[in-house]
């Protein structure tokens, strides 16, 4: 029989994921501010190359955060003599998660509330809570309720036409939408039934992390490897995971290439979830072995998530409005732009990226003293963030 270990209070391999996430994270929500298109960058018919994969890259990014969480919910409930008090903290991180979504997150992105904005924060919250109840279960059932999630919800048709009496409907499954509150509009990106399913699934895998180095190893590069094959041969079947089925794209065999790995994140079909979360469980696996100092400043990150998202939001609409003031003669927020955009703006991702490499580097510093002062002080508020 393996032999399995007490839960650690913190995981350098979980962290270090983490951090990579969030520093990639970065470039999308940058690239809105620095270098926002009129269209879509995963749009085959107008999009580059390169733009295609500075967008497709950050998909990995909400999947495999929510995933860890559920990882992380996991040890932390090792760490705990109560259950209850587990269920507690899940039940008010959430709503305090929520919270700040849409009071201090929709603030933060446009400096004001024109649109109230339901996205990562608010998923993770809402997650949080359902598995305050989730957690009570038997094992076997919350493996079924996984599978039968992530495996079957996309066969739950969208809600087309938004009414009052479908609104919480379309809120915990649909692709996103404007919901009315009076006179206030409000987005909701982030539907959250999927990706209750993910962070269960990440729960779920929680016992490994208790294993020996081996034997945990062995089963994270299984499930990578089976979650990647899954990925390509649904795809390549082309009949069920994905609300849009790749095709031969009139422009050549690399948009070709794109269409086939072009999967759906609102919300996350079966086929992004299994290649997301297949990398990320063979990224564990490599970050188990190699720590140098490139993972070690991913580590500065990952171990305060929220406070850097809290930090670089501010920090790169501030920028962005500072940059537009010097080259158009007046602070324009581009993300809420689009396709209205100033005389003269011309997307370029050579700026986009050199502003995100910026925007990185300035935070790392309080990113390190905040996870330094957290870890020294210790209190109770902190777990908050």
């Amino acid at each position: 029989m393996e032999k399995t270990l007490s839960a650690p209070h913190r995981i350098p391999s979980i962290d270090i994921l983490r951090g990579l996430i969030m520093v990639v994270m970065a470039l999308d929500h940058v690239r809105d501010f620095f270098s926002a298109t009129p269209f879509r960058p995963e749009d085959l018919t107008q999009t580059s190359v390169p733009l295609f994969f500075t967008r497709w890259i950050t998909h990995f990014c909400a999947p495999t955060f929510i995933f860890l969480s559920g990882i992380s919910i996991f040890l932390f409930q090792q760490r705990k003599s109560s259950r209850g008090a587990v269920s507690v903290f899940l039940l008010t991180r959430g709503l305090w998660l929520v919270v700040l979504e849409v009071v201090v997150i929709t603030f933060f992105v446009q400096f004001g509330y024109h649109l109230i904005l339901l996205t990562v924060f608010w998923v993770i919250g809402w997650s949080m809570v359902f598995m305050a109840a989730l957690i009570w279960l038997p094992r076997w059932l919350l493996i079924t309720l996984a599978v039968v999630i992530i495996g079957g919800h996309d066969a739950v048709p969208n809600i087309t036409t938004i009414t009052p009496q479908n609104a919480l409907a379309a809120v915990l499954h649909n692709t996103p939408f404007v919901l009315q509150l009076g006179k206030q509009p409000v987005l909701v990106a982030y539907t959250i039934f999927p990706w209750v399913g993910v962070m269960l699934a990440g729960y779920l895998i929680g016992p490994w992390f208790l294993h020996e180095p081996g034997g945990r190893d062995k089963l994270l590069v299984t499930a990578g490897a089976v979650s990647l094959v899954l990925f390509i041969v649904l795809r390549g079947i082309n009949l069920y995971g994905d609300p849009v089925p790749w095709s031969v794209q009139p422009r050549g065999d690399v948009y070709t290439v794109l269409s086939f790995l072009n999967v759906s994140k609102y919300p996350p079909s079966l086929l992004f979830i299994s290649l997301t979360v297949g990398v990320g469980l063979l990224l564990l696996y490599v970050f188990n072995h190699w720590t140098n100092r490139i993972t070690s400043f991913f580590q500065v990150y990952g171990q305060v998530p929220f406070f850097y998202y809290l930090l670089h939001l501010p920090l790169m609409n501030i920028s962005a409005l500072i940059w537009t003031y010097l080259a158009f003669g007046k602070p324009i927020n581009l993300s809420f732009m689009m396709p209205e955009c100033p005389p003269g703006y011309h997307p370029n991702l050579l700026r986009a990226y050199l502003a995100w490499v910026l925007v990185v580097a300035v935070l790392y510093f309080p990113c390190r003293w905040f996870g330094r002062y957290r870890k020294e002080k210790g209190y109770w508020w902190l777990s908050y963030m």
